[in-house]
């Protein structure tokens, strides 16, 4: 509920002439009680709870449209690497973001990465950390493998599906 939605509230009780009124919904509780002797004009506002901040809204594309656009971009965030080393990485394996969220490569900020460029990680070894939502989620490596790349800098924003990490697994 919005500041001047509460206002008008406020003002259509006390035009009203009833002593007290209470509402409550998922995110607010007020409770407005106007004195039986005062004016109509001077409502007062008892108890409001925190207001909850509304959460964007994610609609999902159509099934074919989901099945390719990850595809597109994959390829897209590939090719730059592949440009730059020489190196073909159809040969490796990427380890991609589970879910939306922020990525961190070590557990706090004092804390070493949990892996480098170069490092023999097996599978189910912690290669990152995502939050989502103030839960720290540890994403574990499915493969054995060398990292080639890291694709992600540390502390941005991730999407489902997208390419953190570039394993060699020979």
């Amino acid at each position: 509920m919005k500041l001047n939605e509460i206002q008008d509230l406020i003002k259509f009780v006390s035009k009203s002439g009833v002593s007290e009124v209470e509402l409550e919904t998922k995110e607010i509780k007020i409770v407005i009680r106007t004195p039986k002797n005062a004016p109509a004009a001077t409502p007062v506002i008892m108890q409001a709870a925190p207001q909850m901040l509304a959460q964007p809204v994610i609609t999902t594309p159509p099934a074919q449209a989901l099945a390719t656009a990850p595809q597109q971009n994959t390829e897209t965030k590939q090719a730059p690497p592949t440009a730059a080393t020489g190196t073909d990485e159809s040969k490796y394996v990427t380890i991609k973001s589970p879910m939306i969220g922020t990525f961190y490569r070590s557990s706090a900020p004092d804390k070493p990465v949990f892996v480098n460029v170069g490092d023999e990680i097996t599978a189910g070894k912690t290669v990152c950390i995502i939050e989502a939502m103030k839960l720290f989620n540890e994403i574990e490596s499915d493969v054995k493998g060398k990292i080639v790349k890291v694709l992600v800098n540390d502390a941005t924003p991730v999407e489902y599906d997208q390419p953190l990490f570039l394993v060699d697994p020979s």
